[in-house]
């Protein structure tokens, strides 16, 4: 319930949700001392300097205590490890128009009897 939750939330910059971003690093439900659910999310954002960086932690926060019995909400955002296009998932390349094998590193080149020459 919770990661459906968070594939709510857009980069209001770029037309993906966060989670098939790869923004979100973990998320945990555990009991909240005052009763109810606390849900912690460690999460990041595409760039440090993200102008849109509290509209999103906002609104994370804001669509996780919409969950029934959730009573407390925390969300850190970190930059270790920093993000990159590496993170987003098949679905997200596709809809920004990357090659479903972008940024994987390119194969292994042959060790044979010749020298590769560029």
């Amino acid at each position: 319930m919770v990661w459906q939750q968070l594939k709510t939330v857009r980069d209001p910059e770029i037309p993906v949700n966060i989670v098939d971003l790869g923004l979100i690093y973990a998320a945990e439900v555990s009991a909240a001392e005052n009763g109810g659910k606390r849900i912690t999310v460690r999460m990041t954002l595409t760039a440090p300097g993200c102008a849109m960086s509290d509209v999103i932690k906002t609104e994370v926060e804001r669509k996780l205590a919409s969950l029934p019995e959730v009573s407390e909400v925390r969300v850190e955002v970190t930059f270790d490890p920093p993000w990159d296009k590496t993170r987003m998932s098949e679905a997200a390349k596709l809809q920004l128009g990357f090659d479903s094998d972008y940024g994987a590193l390119p194969p292994q080149q042959s060790r044979g009897p010749f020298k590769i020459v560029r």
